[in-house]
C-alpha cells in the first residue's frame, strides 16, 4: 500500500490537472474563442501582426496545440497562406509559456487548496445558475482554473522524496542524464498532448527537489519537440501548404532545441543571469524563465528567416499534383484540439467556394443570351453539366459536414448559425439548378433554331444584369451577418427583379395573343421565370444571413 497509494494519488492529481486545463481552455474558447479564431483566419501578411496575434490568442486559450491546429486547418482551407502562418506559429510558441508562469507564481507561494476549492465552487454555480451561455462558458473556465490548481496541489503533495522519491529522484547532470531527461520530455508531452501540463509537472518535481535544475531544463526542452504532435496529426491528409505549416512548427522547435542543447551550459547561465536572484532564485521561476527565454530567442533568430523557412518547407514537401478533379470532398477530421468554431470557419470557406462556382454558372447565361450559336453549345454545355454535378456534390458534402459539426459541443448561437448555413447551401444548390436549367433552355433554343426578336433578347440583358448585381451582393456578404440596411438593399433588388419579370412576361403574352411562335414564347417565359427564381434564391440567402 505504501507504493500503491502515492501512485494512485499521482494518477488522480494528473487527471485533475489535465482535465482542469482542458475545461479552462474549452470555456475560454467557447466564450471568447470564436472571435479569436476568426482573428486568426483573417490575419494580415505582416509578420509582426501575425506574431502578436498568435501570441495573444494562445495566451488567452492556454493551448499552443489548439492554436497550431487552427493554423494548419486554416492553411488547408485557403483562409491563411503558408507565409502568414509562420508568424502565428512563432507567436503561439511564445504564448504557451504563460501557463508555466501562472503555475510558478501562484502555485508555490501559498497553499493552493485554500482558494482552489472556492474558485471551483464559484465557477460551478456561475455555470449552472446563470442561463446565459457566455456566463456558463466563463463559469466552466473558472471551474477549470480551480481544478488545475487542485491537481497541482495534489502533485505538490505526492511529488516529494518521501512519497515518490524511490521512483523520480533523479539528480544527475551528466550528458547521459541530460539526454535521458530530454527524451522523457518528448515522449511524455506527446502522450499528454500538452507541453503546459508537462511544464507544470516538471516545475512541481523540481520545486520539491526530485529532479535537478539541469534535468528540469532538459525535460523542458524536450517537451517543446513533443508538443508538435498536435500539428503533425492535424496535417495528415491535408494540402501541401498545410503540411508545410506543420513542418515549420516542427522545425522551429527542433532548431531551437538543438541550439539550446549544443550550448546547454551557456544557455542555463543566461537564464540564471536573467532570473532575479540568479542561482539562488526560486527554481520554479527559473524554469518558467527558461521556457520563455528559449521561445523568445528562437523567435528572434528565426523570424527574419521566415522566407527561408517557407522555401525550405517547399523543398521538403512537394506541391500537390495539379489535377482538375470533378470529385468534391470535404473531410471532417476530429482531433483533440479541434473546436466547433474551427469547423464552422472551414465550412464557411467551402460555402464561399460554392458561391463562386454558382456565380460562374450564372455568367454563362448572359453569354448564351448574347451569343446564341453552335459555338456556345460546344464551349459550355459539357462544362455546365460538370459544374451542376460538382455543385450537387458540394451540397451533399458541406451539408454532411455541418450536420457532423452540430454533434460537437456548440452554443445556441452556433447552432442557429449552422442551421442558417445549411439553408444557404440548399439555396445555392437550387440556384445552380435554375442556372443549369436556364442554360439548357438556351441550348435547346439554339438546337431547335428558334427565332427571337432582337429587341426581346436585348430586354433580357438589363434583367440579367439586375440579378447579377444581387448575386454579386450575396458573393460579397456570403459569410457575414447582414445589417438591417443591407437587408433593405436586398429587398429593393428583389422587388426590382419581380417588377422586371412581370413586364417581360406581359410583353411575351401579348406576342402569344398576336400569333407569335408558341414554343419560342413559352421557352422565353420559362427563361424569365428561371432567372427570377435565382433572384428569389438570393433573397432567401439574404434572410438567412440576416438571421444567422
Amino acid at each position: 500500500m505504501n507504493v500503491l497509494k502515492p501512485v494512485l494519488e499521482l494518477i488522480g492529481s494528473l487527471g485533475l490537472l489535465l482535465y482542469g486545463m482542458k475545461l479552462m481552455s474549452d470555456g475560454v474558447q467557447k466564450s471568447a474563442g470564436e472571435k479569436l479564431q476568426r482573428a486568426l483566419s483573417v490575419i494580415t501578411g505582416n509578420r509582426f501582426v501575425a506574431l502578436l496575434t498568435g501570441l495573444v490568442v494562445t495566451m488567452i486559450i492556454q493551448s499552443s496545440g489548439a492554436s497550431t491546429v487552427m493554423v494548419v486547418t486554416f492553411v488547408n482551407s485557403g483562409l491563411m497562406t503558408l507565409t502568414q502562418s509562420v508568424g502565428v506559429i512563432f507567436g503561439a510558441n511564445i504564448g504557451t509559456t504563460i501557463t508555466a508562469w501562472i503555475v510558478s507564481i501562484f502555485g508555490f507561494n501559498f497553499k493552493i487548496s485554500a482558494f482552489a476549492i472556492p474558485v471551483f465552487g464559484i465557477g460551478y454555480f456561475l455555470a449552472k445558475l446563470i442561463k446565459k451561455s457566455s456566463y456558463q462558458n466563463f463559469g466552466e473556465a473558472i471551474m477549470g482554473f480551480g481544478m488545475l490548481f487542485l491537481g497541482l496541489s495534489g502533485l505538490a503533495d505526492v511529488f516529494t522524496p518521501e512519497q515518490l522519491g524511490w521512483l523520480f529522484n533523479i539528480q544527475g547532470s551528466g550528458i547521459l542524464s541530460i539526454l535521458v531527461g530530454f527524451f522523457i520530455g518528448i515522449v511524455i508531452t506527446a502522450l499528454l498532448h500538452s507541453s503546459s501540463a508537462f511544464s507544470a509537472i516538471v516545475i512541481t518535481m523540481a520545486y520539491n527537489g526530485l529532479i535537478s535544475w539541469e534535468l528540469a531544463a532538459a525535460m523542458t526542452l524536450g517537451s517543446n519537440i513533443g508538443s508538435t504532435i498536435d500539428a503533425i496529426l492535424a496535417a495528415i491528409g491535408t494540402s501541401a501548404d498545410a503540411r508545410r505549416s506543420a513542418l515549420i512548427h516542427v522545425m522551429f522547435n527542433v532548431f531551437g532545441t538543438v541550439i539550446a542543447l549544443v550550448f546547454f551550459k551557456s544557455f542555463l547561465n543566461l537564464v540564471m543571469m536573467l532570473t532575479p536572484g540568479g542561482a539562488n532564485s526560486n527554481i520554479a521561476i527559473r524554469i518558467s524563465m527558461l521556457h520563455t527565454v528559449f521561445k523568445t530567442l528562437s523567435t528572434i533568430i528565426l523570424l527574419p528567416m521566415q522566407s527561408l523557412l517557407v522555401k525550405l518547407a517547399q523543398r521538403m514537401i512537394k506541391d500537390d499534383v495539379a489535377e482538375k478533379s470533378n470529385v468534391y470532398k470535404l473531410e471532417f477530421n476530429t482531433l483533440s484540439k479541434d473546436t466547433a468554431t474551427t469547423h464552422i470557419i472551414h465550412a464557411e470557406k467551402a460555402i464561399a467556394d460554392m458561391t463562386d462556382v454558382v456565380t460562374e454558372m450564372f455568367d454563362k447565361i448572359q453569354i448564351g443570351v448574347t451569343k446564341r450559336n453552335e459555338e456556345y453549345i460546344e464551349n459550355y454545355r459539357q462544362e455546365m453539366i460538370d459544374a451542376e454535378d460538382y455543385v450537387d456534390q458540394m451540397h451533399e458534402q458541406i451539408t454532411h459536414y455541418l450536420v457532423k459539426t452540430q454533434s460537437l459541443q456548440i452554443t445556441e448561437k452556433q447552432l442557429s448559425h449552422i442551421s442558417g448555413m445549411i439553408q444557404i447551401v440548399d439555396e445555392l444548390e437550387n440556384m445552380s439548378d435554375n442556372c443549369f436549367t436556364t442554360i439548357m433552355l438556351i441550348v435547346r433554343s439554339i438546337e431547335k433554331q428558334m427565332e427571337f426578336q432582337t429587341e426581346d433578347m436585348e430586354r433580357l440583358l438589363p434583367y440579367i444584369e439586375l440579378v447579377r448585381q444581387f448575386l454579386q451582393f450575396i458573393q460579397r456578404n456570403i459569410n457575414t451577418h447582414l445589417s438591417a440596411e443591407k437587408l433593405e438593399m436586398a429587398q429593393e433588388l428583389e422587388e426590382g427583379i419581380d417588377a422586371f419579370r412581370k413586364d417581360l412576361k406581359k410583353v411575351a403574352r401579348k406576342r402569344l395573343e398576336s400569333g407569335a411562335n408558341v414554343k419560342a414564347e413559352l421557352l422565353y417565359i420559362d427563361m424569365v421565370r428561371r432567372i427570377e427564381n435565382i433572384g428569389d434564391n438570393c433573397f432567401s440567402i439574404s434572410e438567412s444571413l440576416r438571421n444567422s
